[in-house]
């Protein structure tokens, strides 16, 4: 009877250890890679700029709010101008004046009626009422801001109502099409960065990485950090990316033999990683694993708890059921 149990256990559990026998899984192998070094970075737009008023004035007119898409030449603001529409006016009546009094001027000189000092003045004093229309026509110009280039609106910083005056920010800019990482790295780090000038950007919270385009590194440090700062260019239109995000720069600086394991092999619970390891009779058996830097999207470096040649399962879910199947 005790025979025929056992056997029965036995039949029961091999459909089991077939499906831990199908599970899909990978060998773990020593790969030559880049080794790079990290470094915390923000995007940032390549084109961004703050328009700031050139004339005092009321703002009368706030088209776009942040957010809002705009081409290159489109109104963004309107200031209230009509104190410097009296001016250019006022600055008109006095060219007038002085275009007629030079005009008299040449008359007199031609008759020798005035000396040439005379003509001279007069003569000068017409130059400086036309450049002051010149001035007075610019000011008022001044008065409607327009776009300098095709872009997004990051932020509105003067509402419709309040008082704008020289120099005061107004609207911010930004072209989405460029876009660029800064990042700082350490004077030692320095040489090696710059013998290479590749990296590759990781946005932690999709998993994503981007090749960089190029490496530019500011020939200036930082007296206090002693850190300079590195502009890794990105693709052009990318979808989803903002200035402001937080990344990381991974900066090729060499070559380095790694233990790779893919990254959706890895089971993390809490603080504790690990991976389904199949063992001599092919079952899955739960490892924990120490991980290093992650390489790329789909791998990650394996430090401890893992050697070359071993068999990892892919999908540790998948692994875990079957586990529990057998048990």
């Amino acid at each position: 009877m005790i025979k025929i149990l056992c056997s029965l256990a036995i039949l029961s559990a091999l459909p089991n250890l077939s499906a831990a026998q199908a599970l899909a899984t990978v060998t773990v192998q020593l790969r030559e890679v880049d080794q790079t070094y990290p470094a915390e970075a923000v995007v940032e737009a390549v084109r961004q700029a703050t328009i700031a008023a050139q004339m005092q004035g009321r703002v009368i007119e706030a088209r776009f709010d942040a957010g809002s898409r705009v081409k290159a030449g489109d109104v963004l603001m309107r200031l209230d101008a009509r104190e410097a529409a009296q001016g250019q006016a006022g600055a008109q009546a006095q060219l007038a004046n002085a275009r007629a009094a030079w005009e008299r001027s040449k008359n007199l000189l031609t008759q020798k009626f005035i000396s040439q000092a005379a003509f001279d003045k007069a003569q000068a004093d017409y130059q400086m009422a036309a450049a002051s229309v010149g001035q007075a026509g610019a000011a008022t110009s001044f008065a409607t801001i327009f776009a300098p280039f095709t872009g997004i609106v990051a932020q509105r910083h003067t509402e419709l109502g309040e008082m704008a005056g020289p120099g005061k920010a107004l609207i911010s800019l930004f072209d989405p099409k460029s876009l660029r990482v800064v990042a700082s790295i350490p004077q030692l780090k320095l040489a090696e960065v710059r013998h290479a000038l590749r990296a590759r950007v990781e946005f932690p919270e999709t998993g994503k990485w981007i090749d960089a385009l190029r490496v530019e590194v500011l020939p200036t440090v930082d007296i206090q950090t002693h850190v300079v700062q590195a502009r890794v260019y990105l693709p052009e239109n990318l979808e989803g990316i903002m200035p402001g995000m937080f990344v990381r720069a991974h900066f090729v600086i060499g070559k380095v033999r790694k233990l790779l394991v893919p990254a959706g092999a890895v089971m993390r619970r809490g603080e504790l990683t690990g991976v389904y390891v199949m063992d001599a009779k092919g079952l899955p058996r739960l490892r924990q694993v120490r991980l290093g830097e992650a390489v790329a999207a789909s791998d990650i470096e394996v430090l401890a708890g893992l050697a070359a040649n071993e068999k990892v399962a892919l999908d540790p879910v998948k692994a875990g059921i079957a586990l529990k199947q057998i048990r």
